[in-house]
């Protein structure tokens, strides 16, 4: 699905900070924000109360308009504004859900259950190193889902030095440019050209 031409003319509107713009934007996508917000903790078997789903909902917003609505900014409409954003609020929940150490939930399911959640996590993996602005808004199908997590060892183990922990760092743990670079002694601006020759390589690996 493409760009509609309202959600491109509402784009342009909050990026010029037209007046009611950003109000408009929030109204349309906060069902969605919150879906995917529920989706994701569901698949990774996290436990949220309705006040962490308002908090992480508050989150997501902040950093959409960060850095003069940075993500807007850089969407270029190869795909709905809907599929773009719910990539984009994934991978910002996932991250928040690391750094906040957020409680799984204390019940345990079947081993069918156990082993579908595995896979759910691990596609979530693979989902964040697609390009956002491309990805289809979908769900795993049987021949995509990865069922464990020794997958994502493998994956990582394609990769070499810094390019792997880099991708370990910001994809599983969920830290940021300032913080890999201080962890593993790289420039800042390194990370994000390590980033997209390890994702590369990833992609390469899972397709053939």
């Amino acid at each position: 699905m493409t760009l509609s031409e309202f959600d491109r003319d509402l784009i342009e509107r909050c990026l010029s900070q037209a007046p009611q713009a950003w109000a408009e934007f929030v109204d349309r996508y906060i069902g969605l924000v919150i879906h995917t917000i529920k989706h994701t903790s569901k698949s990774r078997s996290l436990l949220v109360t309705e006040q962490d789903i308002e908090d992480y909902t508050a989150e997501v917003f902040l950093q959409i308009v960060n850095d003069d609505a940075a993500v807007l900014r850089r969407f270029r409409g190869n795909s709905s504004l809907a599929t773009y954003l719910a990539v984009i609020v994934r991978r910002i929940v996932v991250r928040e859900f690391v750094q906040r150490q957020h409680p799984r939930t204390t019940e345990t399911g079947s081993s069918a259950e156990s082993e579908e959640s595995e896979g759910s996590q691990v596609y979530a993996f693979r989902l964040s190193l697609e390009n956002p602005e491309t990805v289809e808004d979908r769900q795993p199908s049987a021949d995509q889902l990865l069922t464990n997590q020794e997958i994502v060892a493998q994956l990582l183990n394609v990769l070499d030095g810094n390019e792997r922990e880099v991708v370990r760092l910001y994809h599983l743990e969920g830290r940021s440019y300032q913080e890999i670079s201080g962890l593993i002694g790289v420039p800042e601006n390194s990370i994000g050209p390590t980033l997209s020759r390890a994702r590369q390589r990833l992609r390469h690996y899972v397709d053939s």
